[in-house]
């Protein structure tokens, strides 16, 4: 029913930028939120940054002040703006959201395939 599809990842050295985006297709009658995990190897999958439909913003710790997350709500699509990155960063991303496919339904989490991102030192 909904499809959403990330672009963007690849490889780049310490202090490089990258941005990832997330595009949601389907059947879709709203989204509320949109965000981004990430899973680096042998580690548990965790929140990077999520944003709602009006533009409240949350981020980890590790990310304030290097990554942003921003929306295009007549797109569905979030993006991921990564900058000053760092090897603790190498991961792969997901797009997630929360989407509504009918005026009668509830939210319900798709996820995105997920995107490498590796952060060369």
């Amino acid at each position: 029913q909904v499809q959403l599809v990330e672009s963007g990842g690849g490889l780049v050295q310490t202090g490089d930028s990258l941005r990832l985006s997330c595009a949601a297709s389907g059947t879709i009658f709203s989204i509320y939120t949109m965000g981004w995990y990430r899973q680096a190897p042998g580690k548990e999958r965790e929140l990077v940054t999520i944003i709602a439909r009006g533009g409240t913003t949350n981020y980890a710790d590790s990310v304030k002040g290097r990554f942003t997350i921003s929306r295009d709500n007549e797109k569905n699509t979030v993006y991921l703006q990564m900058n000053n990155l760092k090897p603790e960063d190498t991961a792969v991303y997901y797009c997630t959201a929360a989407v509504r496919v009918s005026a009668w339904s509830t939210n319900k989490d798709y996820w995105g395939q997920g995107t490498q991102v590796t952060v060369s030192s």
